[in-house]
């Protein structure tokens, strides 16, 4: 198990953490700070300077993911992880990866009224050898109180357990942390768990349009990006099946004929990724009532929409949106394509 411990930059994270590891039986202190620290002596200068926060390297969340994993196989029990989330991508992105780990987390978020956050931000220490330190420390802080409300006011609240912590020192704060994990008030993530490949896997995935054929684009909770109703292909079932029950589960759309086949992609793996056949089928056009009978998004969705060819050039990352286009343009010729990372081949 892991107990995810979010808040404001300055909100006593770490502090709480080390006093909440001397509560938990058999727990171990994981920062993933140290990962980020890690990554800037190992990346090259030009692509750290890509992005303004090491969150925001894919590599950084991998290793979260895969950190974690292999400190709790090596040392089982309870990971306490100080870390500031503050984008919902990037939570889904790493608490799926480790639900398909098979890790349960409880996700509690230090809360204390700005004005006492301000006050420990404007108290922290600055390294006195760190270059910059006083913005690179404090200042980060302030600036991030604006983007921590944001995801307050969204989808934080709902996520994670709150703890009010304006009069609480840490222990303090910690000793309350251990009561609601041990009782079962801090829940588990709702989050789905989609069991890692081992190997090259068959996906099936759907194209449903509306009135003025646009088509749908989900955005799955469960990993990073954009994508078409679909998933995972299971043990002797059809590809063309397995695209109408995931359509089922995600939207609520119940189709009642087999879709035809549009394209049959071949996507090479990309370690850590297997890759394998990406298949993609006609859904047919829903009328406007159906549209307004689908799902809203649930454990595995987060949202969803109808989009242009164009909108989904944005949307999609590249080897996808190839395979979208490849197969509107199978779908106006009434022709199968087969292809290749996204290449139409033969």
């Amino acid at each position: 198990m892991i107990v995810w411990i979010n808040g404001a930059f300055g909100a006593g994270k770490t502090t709480t953490a080390r006093e909440l590891i001397d509560l938990i039986p058999n727990s171990t202190l994981f920062d993933p700070e140290l990962i980020g620290a890690g990554l800037t002596q190992l990346l090259p200068a030009k692509r750290l300077a890509e992005v303004g926060d090491f969150q925001d390297l894919p590599i950084w969340r991998r290793l979260v993911v895969d950190t974690a994993a292999a400190m709790l196989a090596e040392l089982g029990g309870v990971l306490v992880v100080p870390m500031t989330l503050l984008r919902q991508d990037y939570r889904d992105e790493i608490f799926g990866g480790l639900a398909s780990r098979r890790i349960a987390v409880r996700h509690v978020l230090l809360a204390p009224a700005e004005t006492i956050l301000r006050e420990r931000i404007a108290d922290r220490e600055v390294p006195p050898d760190l270059p910059d330190g006083e913005i690179r420390v404090r200042q980060w802080s302030y600036d991030h109180i604006e983007p921590y409300h944001a995801a307050l006011a969204g989808w934080l609240t709902a996520d994670a357990h709150p703890v009010d912590t304006s009069a609480l020192t840490p222990h303090e704060a910690a000793v309350r942390i251990a009561g609601a994990v041990s009782s079962g008030t801090v829940p588990v993530c709702d989050i789905v768990q989609t069991p890692e490949p081992t190997s090259e896997t068959v996906a099936a995935g759907v194209l449903l349009f509306d009135e003025e054929d646009r088509v749908l684009l989900v955005d799955p909770t469960y990993k990073a990006g954009w994508e078409f109703p679909g998933g995972v292909v299971e043990s002797g079932e059809a590809p063309a099946r397995a695209g109408v029950r995931e359509v089922a589960e995600e939207t609520g759309i119940q189709l009642v004929d087999v879709p035809s086949l549009l394209v049959v992609d071949w996507e090479p793996p990309v370690p850590p990724a297997y890759g394998g056949l990406r298949l993609l089928y006609d859904g047919g056009r829903l009328d406007s009532g159906e549209a307004r009978r689908m799902l809203l998004p649930g454990p595995e969705l987060r949202a969803w929409r109808f989009v242009t060819e164009e909108e989904a050039a944005a949307l999609l990352p590249p080897v996808r949106y190839e395979r979208l286009r490849w197969a509107l343009r199978a779908r106006e010729r009434g022709a199968a394509l087969y292809l290749e990372a996204g290449v139409p081949k033969g």
